[in-house]
């Protein structure tokens, strides 16, 4: 998730035009699979399954092919003479090096980010004759396990944007995501559906409808047709209940299904680091023991403020578990 300078709205139907061109042009060239992703207008979310390298790892004329496919790429006439001036000099581990350098760019979660948000803020700027930086801060991520309930979680948290917004009733109203567009049949968005309704089912295959209907049943399970709720000074408010009635409901032993409390803003979904089954939490922080304090002796850490028995995040949020 990113989010644009001091929150100022920029997204208009245009602009999430061109970043949707762009992260689809660019998922394919570093070789990254979007799941699903929402656009708002004022920041963005994308769940991406970022697969292992290939063995073998692609050559360089299979590299400049993909590179030319980037629209507007400036790139590839420059590698291409560099790669043919390597080449004429005879130096075997000067064109292994060139080659490493786009490999470094591919099947990679961060250099995929940097390329995206650097291309549009180029983009956004030269339309509007703007300068400067673009987005508030380095993009904010979370793994999220690839089985079972966590991956159809995340995906219905981003899908349900709109809807927590206020914008529509039915995500498939809302043009600007991976739910809409799998319903409107774009082959990228019904393979990435398909891909999350898998996890939950555990079924290796399953045609695109029915892909499409039980991923439509996670999206809409009890409370997903509630009334917009009432605030204390009789005030509406925007597509979304508030934080003091979720906890109410929650500390009375009231236990929502997974669709309702989606419709706020949870940050486990954005903060909570690592996200899944206490085993898969553990298995990763296993991984990288470097990166937390020697003090740390445990590994997962349950949701609080949402009982939801299974799943289990590495960061234990202390404040504001909605927000």
């Amino acid at each position: 998730m990113s989010r644009v300078v001091d929150g100022q709205y920029i997204f208009g139907d245009l602009e999430n035009e061109q970043f949707r061109s762009l992260l689809h042009e660019l998922a394919e060239f570093c070789q990254v699979r979007i799941l699903t992703f929402c656009l708002m207008s004022n920041h963005f979310h994308i769940l991406v399954d970022v697969p292992r390298p290939p063995d073998p790892l692609p050559s360089a004329e299979e590299t400049l092919e993909a590179l030319g496919r980037l629209t507007g790429c400036q790139d590839v006439g420059a590698a291409r003479q560099e790669l043919q001036a390597i080449r004429a000099r005879g130096d075997a581990e000067a064109e292994a090096s060139w080659l490493a350098c786009y490999h470094a760019r591919r099947w990679n979660l961060s250099a995929f980010m940097q390329v995206l948000k650097q291309r549009f803020s180029a983009l956004y700027n030269r339309c509007h004759g703007r300068r400067g930086t673009l987005w508030e801060e380095r993009f904010k991520s979370v793994i999220v396990e690839g089985e079972g309930r966590a991956l159809v979680t995340m995906a219905a948290y981003i899908d349900l944007n709109s809807v927590r917004a206020g914008l529509v009733k039915d995500p498939l109203q809302y043009r600007w995501c991976g739910y809409a567009e799998a319903v409107a049949g774009k082959p990228d968005a019904r393979a990435g559906l398909q891909r999350i309704v898998r996890a939950l089912t555990r079924q290796e295959e399953g045609c695109e409808l029915e892909a499409l209907e039980i991923y439509r049943q996670q999206l809409f399970v009890e409370g997903s047709e509630e009334r917009e709720p009432i605030a204390e000074d009789g005030s509406k408010e925007r597509g979304s209940i508030t934080r003091e009635a979720v906890l109410k409901v929650l500390a009375d032993k009231g236990r929502l299904p997974t669709a309702e409390y989606l419709r706020c803003r949870v940050r486990y979904f954005c903060d909570g680091a690592v996200f899944g089954s206490r085993v898969f939490v553990e298995a990763v922080l296993r991984s990288s023991r470097e990166r937390f304090g020697v003090k740390r002796k445990t590994g997962a850490r349950p949701l609080r403020g949402m009982q939801d028995g299974g799943l289990f995040t590495a960061r234990a949020l202390r404040v504001n578990v909605f927000g």
